[in-house]
């Protein structure tokens, strides 16, 4: 190999090093930024034809992209030992937040969901699918790992306390996800798969109980997720409509903006919650398949961050906000194809709205913060 071979490859070595400098200087992961930019170009690219072509909606949509992105840069700039410090404090106002919703909340559609600060308008249970997570997470930094039964058992009365306070509003969907997130923080701290077993058999012996205290409309999409037939002009409607419009779609798809199911108005909530559905008719099978990769792309790359943290607390925090990311996916594209209740869980970063989406990129900007200083501080 002759000089000049030599010094181009130190050059290239050298620019790598650079990029990958000024990438860690702004606080961000490229590979993660990549797969996140993908997935919200590829919500966009759905949402026009999803939303008729809505000019305005789409225009909604991206100004609340640039915001949660926007967002999602600043979080990043945040050292994870401040997170660290600031987490039941955090927790503690999300808590009181949810109390005040009960008593002073808007009602809209029958739920009361919402605080209205001045022109803010804002749904305090979203915030606290981070707050959570992290409150356990600093719960659980320096005990001894796996946590004892002492210690599970306080976990579950944070768990608990803002998972009923969510469902009280009512708001099952997000109910289920604020308890996921923080059972994620447990299984990350390496509970017994015993122990996991035992609290499977209890839920299932619980379900009696939990059906009476559920909602009618709650117990309505329970039966219909077992039998849609049941109700095909009512309470099956949606899911009909949905497993109709992926069907139809085949492994090539319609085409885009040619689908039937939304642009006749068939399929309910096609810029929502039923987006997918749109996807799989338009874009049929291969389409489909694309955005679950661009899922699991991220999925992976953020659970390889949890894997590289520096301490506990961090480890925890990460591993959580991946699960749930991967979890809302899961239960988002379960309800839509059947195979699981509606829930109302919008597909994150693809589905039209802004709250959830906020506070997923919040999370993207905390877990970019994890990796990028890393090295910079220690446990």
């Amino acid at each position: 190999m002759n000089n000049h071979t030599l010094d181009n490859a130190y050059e290239n070595r050298l620019k790598r090093k650079m990029i990958k400098l000024r990438w860690r200087n702004l606080h961000i992961d490229p590979t993660l930024f990549v797969g996140l930019i993908l997935l919200a170009g590829l919500g966009l690219f759905i949402l026009y034809s999803a939303s008729n072509q809505n000019i305005p909606m789409l225009e909604k949509q991206s100004w609340r992209l640039l915001l949660s992105f926007g967002l999602m840069l600043v979080f990043a700039q945040i050292p994870p030992q401040r997170y660290q410090q600031w987490a039941p404090w955090i927790f503690l106002s999300v808590v009181l937040l949810l109390a005040l919703v009960l008593l002073i909340g808007k009602v809209d559609q029958g739920a009361r969901r919402w605080l209205i600060l001045g022109p803010v308008r804002f749904q305090p249970s979203e915030m606290m699918k981070l707050a959570l997570p992290m409150m356990l997470a600093w719960f659980l930094a320096e005990k001894p790992l796996p946590p004892k039964l002492s210690l599970l058992m306080l976990c579950g009365l944070l768990l608990v306390i803002p998972t009923l306070l969510t469902a009280k509003q009512p708001d099952l969907g997000t109910a289920i996800m604020i308890a996921a997130s923080g059972i994620a923080v447990l299984l990350m701290a390496g509970i017994s798969w015993r122990l996991i077993a035992t609290l499977l058999i209890l839920l299932i012996l619980s379900t009696p109980i939990l059906w009476h205290f559920m909602h009618h409309y709650q117990q309505a999409r329970v039966l219909t997720f077992l039998n849609p037939e049941r109700d095909p002009l009512g309470s099956g409607y949606h899911i009909i409509q949905s497993k109709i419009a992926i069907g139809s779609g085949g492994i090539f798809g319609k085409g885009w903006m040619n689908g039937t199911q939304s642009h006749l108005s068939f399929l309910p909530a096609h810029a929502t919650d039923f987006i997918f559905a749109v996807s799989g008719e338009e874009l049929g099978l291969i389409g489909s398949v694309l955005i679950l990769m661009v899922f699991l792309g991220i999925f992976a790359r953020s659970l390889y961050i949890s894997t590289q943290a520096q301490n506990t607390f961090s480890r925890l925090l990460a591993g959580s906000i991946s699960l749930t990311f991967i979890l809302s996916a899961f239960v988002n594209i379960g309800m839509v194809i059947g195979i699981l209740p509606v829930v109302g869980v919008p597909l994150p970063l693809i589905s039209y709205g802004g709250s959830s989406m906020l506070i997923t990129m919040i999370g993207f900007g905390m877990m970019m913060s994890i990796q990028t200083h890393r090295k910079l501080w220690s446990s």
